[in-house]
């Protein structure tokens, strides 16, 4: 599997103006060049604004394929910079439907592993100015998804991404996208997504809730 970083993408939070009112986002990331350290949270150069949401263990890097950029430029009818959605990695044959909770990839000295599926946020609205784009990535299936670090280290744009390691029973990012946004009541599917243990706690936590709410229902 030839996986390619097109881009290592950082940015701290920055003030922008949104309906008029102030707004710290950590949304707008930029290609850096040379290597750059990757810590247990984040690339050194990148920070995010709403650690509620954003950012943490499970989330300390956004991936997102190249494969759908061709798409959104359609869609938007005009080319798209790098890190258009916001992304720390801007990466080459690894999409959706073809990475799984719990793929472990060596990432130059770093070792990370996928934790969950992104998922998109109203400044997606703010940065690329359409107040619908959180929903269209959401039901396109286009969404990315993050790293957790298990090693931290130097990574270069050359050292690609080489697979090491995938559960004995892979769930792909685009299933797990499916039982979230549309089949929201396959209760065998939460149960099947509990069992992974390396899927991220938030959502293990809303599939439980919703388990609980079926339960508590019936």
């Amino acid at each position: 599997m030839s996986i390619d970083i097109v881009s290592i993408n950082t940015g701290l939070p920055k003030t922008v103006s949104y309906h008029q009112k102030d707004l710290l986002t950590g949304i707008y990331k930029y290609p850096v060049s040379g290597p750059v350290f990757l810590t247990r949270l984040h690339f050194e150069g990148d920070g995010q604004a709403d650690l509620v949401h954003h950012g943490g263990a499970d989330k300390a890097v956004c991936v997102y394929p190249h494969e759908h950029y061709a798409y959104w430029e359609s869609v938007m009818g005009q080319p798209l910079p790098p890190a258009a959605f916001g992304e720390n990695l801007t990466i080459r044959g690894l999409t959706e439907e073809q990475v799984c909770i719990g793929d472990t990839f060596r990432l130059g000295e770093a070792v990370v592993q996928v934790s969950q599926p992104r998922q998109p946020c109203f400044k997606l609205s703010v940065k690329l100015g359409r107040p619908d784009m959180p929903l269209q990535v959401q039901n396109t299936g286009y969404t990315g998804y993050y790293f957790r670090v298990l090693k931290e280290g130097r990574v270069s744009k050359e050292n690609g991404l080489i697979p090491v390691g995938r559960l004995s029973k892979p769930i792909t990012i685009a299933y797990a996208n499916r039982i979230m946004h549309q089949e929201k009541t396959n209760w065998k599917a939460m149960e099947e997504l509990l069992q992974a243990e390396e899927l991220s706690a938030s959502w293990k936590e809303t599939f439980r809730a919703r388990l609980e709410g079926k339960s508590g229902g019936s």
